[in-house]
């Protein structure tokens, strides 16, 4: 991976480039719809990848091996009525790793409050200023937290611009007719993951993702050891947030994401650095417990 990756991350981006910033694998699985024409899903699918890949959605001109890597799953679950859906979306996001081919996954997500409108050979019309479609709202919301997750990563809340333009989406969609947008409604929607990125009291978890990836896993390269203990240290960062929160949605988004390569990185570890991060992953993600005592017992 060229050294040029981490320098366009940390802001030397120049500016009014024509480059899109996104690459994304989109798939819309109808399997679950019988009798329905396929052709609607295929030409639904090639919307949604043209409208989320062919957009700019930032001033930051990139390479192409430079674009920011995620995937949208989405899941049709039922036909409303000849033009309306309703769905689940997978969503992944994942980052590159300084000097390396290995790519750390930043979102692993599942959002099951996706209900739209769909006709074929139309436009998918999008204005941040304005609610037009739940189509296009919803992928707009998700395009700008992948964009604010990657950036936090490689500057200390350089995502926060993002996040208000997902938090501008949101405000917009508050008298649609569909539900995923309102406090009211679930502690886990959109409306929520947002509010959780942007509350100043959450401000840890950013941190966390700035130090475990930027200081952590991008040194491991040329000090192993050293990433690791900076990695080890990140952690606090939401063992600080849990104690104060137990329940926070954030804390589980993230652990979601990280669960699996938290436990690969201390695998190589020494005792004392196992015993630290599994000491405070039991605390902050209990119903996995087992999984990391097994980890200590290696």
């Amino acid at each position: 991976m060229k050294k040029t990756i981490i320098i366009l991350f940390f802001g030397l981006f120049y500016l009014q480039g024509n480059s899109q910033e996104i690459y994304c694998n989109v798939q819309v699985n109808s399997r679950q719809v019988e009798g329905s024409e396929k052709s609607v899903f295929e030409d639904l699918q090639r919307a949604i990848f043209d409208f989320i890949n062919n957009r700019k959605w930032t001033n930051y001109k990139v390479q192409v091996q430079e674009k920011i890597e995620c995937s949208i799953l989405l899941t049709i679950s039922e036909r409303v009525s000849s033009n309306e859906f309703k769905g689940s979306l997978n969503l992944a996001l994942r980052r590159p790793v300084f000097n390396s081919s290995y790519n750390s996954v930043l979102l692993n997500y599942v959002d099951d409050d996706f209900q739209f409108t769909y006709v074929p050979n139309q436009p998918l019309e999008f204005a941040e200023n304005t609610y037009i479609s739940e189509l296009t709202s919803v992928l707009a919301y998700y395009i700008y937290i992948f964009l604010g997750l990657d950036f936090d990563t490689f500057t200390l809340f350089g995502g926060t611009p993002f996040y208000e333009k997902a938090e501008a989406i949101v405000s917009n969609a508050q008298n649609a007719p569909y539900p995923g947008w309102k406090a009211f409604e679930d502690q886990r929607n959109r409306y929520w993951l947002v509010e959780n990125l942007l509350n100043p009291a959450y401000k840890p978890v950013r941190r966390f993702l700035y130090e475990y990836h930027r200081r952590g896993l991008d040194a491991m390269y040329e000090n192993p050891d050293g990433g690791r203990a900076i990695i080890a240290q990140s952690l606090t960062y939401l063992q600080t947030v849990y104690n104060d929160r137990p329940g926070l949605n954030l804390i589980q988004v993230i652990l979601d994401a990280k669960r699996q390569e938290i436990m690969s990185i201390f695998s190589e570890g020494s005792p004392s650095e196992k015993a630290k991060a599994v000491n405070i992953m039991r605390e902050i993600d209990p119903a996995n417990s087992s999984d990391y005592q097994e980890l200590l017992n290696k």
